[in-house]
């Protein structure tokens, strides 16, 4: 199903527009050339040939698990550098999920199960966890059984109002070539379209064209905000694994909340959970740490899920990330929904602090309210 105001794949898109004169554009520096790799030094000429050859060099350390998150402007922030040397490397997807459940596993429970599997150790996880970290009348269902569909991203930190391209960025990672396009490509091009001053994006259509011209993606502009109809369109592109960003109102957890468009920040879901009461038969196997919680077994055909209807509250969860944390969160979809719909003014603070802004005509409604980004490959 899509949505009558959305574009079709690829829709055709006006060109960009000239920036208002009251938002003048920062010019962007030409991007340094990378260095090419220094080359060995020539062999020893006979005349060194008595010389005994050096002793070998040590071997490397050990390596100590996975990469940390590349962070950009790291160099310039020592508070960003302290916080990156005590984190712990990134989890992938799944690993995140689990990490978020288990976090509350052995915390006293003041719950009774309506289930007749009141012991199952994902039921106690997802109540708790539900109720500590999400809308006080938020909370997992412990009657479904769960799902988890998710693409792994990369984390990056945003230096400044960068939230947008960030999240395009991480977003890019699964669907432009496996060198990636760096950040400092997108912001350039956002700035000579005169998308941006110093990389905020008020505008979900200019995102899509920054993210056809960079990335080389296909684009769909989402209207008419993520409930029906277009809530089926965007689950069942989370479930094939493609990226949606979304604009929303920041609480000060990174969650979502509801602020006029005060707080207008972007995340990036590449994944979502399903509640669901009957599982299909083929193509998942259940976590061995957190029975009730299955997966699609990789490279194999799996009959998807019959979708949780619209008015089946606390069955569905967006795994999202944003600029501010390397970590995964998991979203109700209602919360994220509501958020994104009251988007509507440019934050005072903001208007006062003295720096440009590209704005587009209309406002922050005209630019983000009820929409998204659906990208493809």
């Amino acid at each position: 199903m899509t949505s009558p105001c959305c574009h079709p794949p690829d829709p055709p898109i006006p060109p960009p527009r000239t920036p208002a004169p009251q938002a003048p554009i920062i010019p962007s520096l030409p991007l340094s050339p990378v260095p090419r790799n220094l080359a060995f030094p020539p062999a020893p000429s006979s005349l060194q040939a008595s010389i005994p050859p050096p002793p070998p060099l040590p071997l490397p350390p050990p390596a100590m698990g996975a990469a940390p998150p590349h962070v950009f402007g790291l160099e310039k922030s020592r508070l960003l550098k302290e916080a990156l040397e005590k984190a712990s490397p990134v989890p992938k997807g799944r690993e995140d999920v689990k990490r978020l459940l288990k976090l509350r596993k052995d915390r006293p429970l003041q719950w009774r199960c309506a289930s007749s599997n009141e012991e199952s150790c994902l039921h106690k996880c997802l109540v708790q966890w539900g109720r500590q970290t999400l809308h006080p009348t938020k909370r997992f269902r412990s009657d479904l059984r769960w799902i988890l569909f998710c693409a792994d991203l990369p984390s990056l930190i945003q230096e400044g109002p960068q939230c947008g391209l960030v999240a395009l960025w991480m977003a890019g990672t699964l669907l432009s070539p496996p060198s990636g396009i760096p950040l400092e490509r997108l912001v350039q091009v956002a700035m000579e379209r005169g998308y941006t001053a110093q990389g905020e994006m008020f505008s979900v259509a200019d995102m899509g064209r920054l993210a056809q011209e960079v990335l080389g993606c296909q684009a769909e502009l989402l209207c008419g905000g993520l409930g029906s109809p277009n809530r089926d369109l965007v689950l069942q592109h989370l479930v094939s694994g493609q990226p949606l960003l979304i604009p929303y109102d920041e609480d000060f957890n990174h969650e979502p909340c509801q602020r006029k468009g005060h707080k207008a920040h972007w995340a990036v879901s590449a994944g979502v959970l399903l509640g669901v009461q009957d599982l299909p038969s083929l193509g998942y196997s259940e976590d061995p740490e957190l029975p009730g919680l299955f997966y699609p077994v990789p490279g194999m055909p799996c009959q998807l899920p019959s979708l949780p209807e619209e008015g089946f509250p606390g069955a569905v969860y967006l795994l999202s990330k944003q600029g501010k944390s390397w970590h995964y969160q998991l979203w109700d979809y209602d919360q994220v929904r509501d958020s994104n719909l009251q988007l509507t003014d440019f934050s005072p603070s903001r208007a006062n602090d003295g720096r440009a802004y590209v704005v587009p005509a209309g406002g922050v409604r005209a630019g983000l309210c009820g929409q998204a980004l659906l990208l493809r490959q």
